[in-house]
């Protein structure tokens, strides 16, 4: 049996290594934007799996849709599920036996159960959906018994949580997935095939974010409003990064000879969830009485190594359509997605100057896993990305190939918001990215979710 790495034996080591570091509930203790050489020169790979054996924490919405999806994949196994809400556990594990398969250990004793099931040596995978303050304390006590794990997203809420990630995933050599969808959404990914192809030319710029008027939801005492209000008291930054940066970071070869150079952030007023508050429930209720400090409109711009531009937008409190804001630009041409997609290249679009539909390249540039998986994926969430997003993990741990995102993707993704929130404190200062990598970046690597 693979040997299991306590929290005693970890601390040696990379004490032994010269790093700082708690783990479990506490956070690395910031040194600044660097940490000492690392003693890895290798991404993480590990062996394939005959069958994936999965804990899940976190089955409330988000976590009972992957659970659906994963009764689907073949060889993914179902051997525990963990909520603090026990009816959902108990529906879960309705789920499992309907489907026809053992019925999974149940965790639901209290907030930190989940901690017991990474103790249990039946378990390869730790997937968690729980609120974000929990993706981290997860993942690394699920890496630390020698599990691999992934996360909803955000992966983690600031620097130290990313370091955290990056070190305990190379120290155990498990890897610390970040589950973001968006990367599997069938016009992202024609574009992404578009742009390794060639067809725009060399990249110049992109915009992208995260557009979604949240304000109902984020004053919902039922449902994300619970925690996810607290952010918006709390921070002011752009909280939620990932599923615009996801797919542009891939065709910017980010991680992968490419890199985030620094980011300077810029905020608005804060308006929106107040005037909600007001207006849904009363100028005297207690709602109205609350005080909120994200801006409305968070606007990053972020300059890569290689000498790109992209602009990302976080606007969760303003009435608007839904939005992530998909434009990516090279040399010979652009595509948009929102608020229709289209598409103009210069020597090939039928007129100068204007866009045309991008109806007749989806065939031509549709990308092989859309063809592979699309039928599998219909009725999933969210169009069916989420489902296909689920595929590729277990696909990649039963093959033993490096997944289509590593624990450097989820740290250098969700380093945007502390470093959005610190570029507008110090009214729009440059904030460079630490280099999660230590140099690794440098290395050529193609994208696994191209290799088909």
């Amino acid at each position: 049996m693979k040997k299991q790495y306590s929290r005693r034996d970890f601390i040696k080591s990379v004490a032994a290594a010269g790093m700082v570091i708690a783990v479990g509930d506490d956070l690395i203790a910031e040194t600044g934007n660097t940490r000492l050489t690392s003693p890895f020169k290798s991404f993480p790979s590990a062996p394939p799996l005959e069958k994936v054996r999965i804990g899940y924490v976190g089955v409330g919405g988000m976590g009972t849709a992957h659970v659906e999806n994963l009764l689907k994949i073949s060889g993914a196994e179902i051997v525990a599920v963990c909520d603090i809400v026990e009816s959902r556990v108990k529906r879960a594990q309705d789920m499992v036996v309907t489907a026809g398969f053992k019925k999974p250990d149940g965790y639901s004793k209290d907030e930190y159960d989940w901690k017991n099931l990474c103790l249990r040596n039946d378990i390869d995978l730790v997937y968690n959906a729980t609120p974000w303050q929990w993706h981290v304390p997860i993942c690394t006590e699920a890496m630390l018994n020698g599990k691999h794990t992934a996360t909803e997203v955000p992966a983690a809420l600031n620097l130290d949580e990313c370091w955290n990630l990056v070190e305990v995933s190379e120290k155990t050599g498990k890897y610390c997935i970040m589950m973001e969808n968006c990367n599997y959404d069938k016009m992202e990914m024609m574009i992404l095939n578009m742009v390794k192809k060639g067809f725009f030319g060399e990249l110049l710029h992109a915009e992208c974010g995260y557009l979604h008027d949240l304000r109902g939801v984020k004053h919902d005492m039922e449902g994300e409003g619970v925690w996810r209000r607290q952010f918006s008291m709390k921070r002011n930054g752009d909280l939620y990064p990932t599923h615009g940066l996801g797919p542009v970071a891939q065709c910017m070869d980010i991680n992968r000879g490419n890199y985030f150079d620094y980011l300077v952030s810029f905020g608005t007023k804060t308006r929106g969830l107040h005037e909600f508050a007001v207006r849904e429930f009363g100028a005297g209720s207690p709602q109205a009485k609350e005080t909120f400090t994200l801006s409305d409109v968070v606007t990053t711009v972020i300059r890569t190594m290689n000498g790109e531009i992209i602009v990302v937008t976080h606007d969760t409190s303003s009435p608007r359509p839904y939005s992530r804001g998909i434009m990516v630009q090279g040399t010979r041409g652009l595509v948009r997605k929102y608020p229709e997609p289209k598409i103009y290249i210069e020597g090939i679009s039928a007129t100068d100057d204007k866009w045309e539909p991008v109806d007749k390249y989806m065939e031509q540039y549709r990308h092989p896993v859309w063809t592979e998986l699309e039928n599998a994926s219909k009725g999933a969430g969210h169009g069916g990305m989420d489902y296909i997003e689920d595929y590729r993990l277990i696909n990649a741990l039963l093959k033993g190939t490096e997944p289509d995102m590593d624990v450097y993707d989820a740290a250098v993704i969700s380093a945007v918001t502390e470093l959005s929130e610190r570029s507008i404190a110090k009214n729009g200062k440059p904030m460079p990215f630490p280099d999660f990598t230590r140099g690794m970046w440098k290395q050529p690597r193609e994208l696994q979710v191209m290799k088909m």
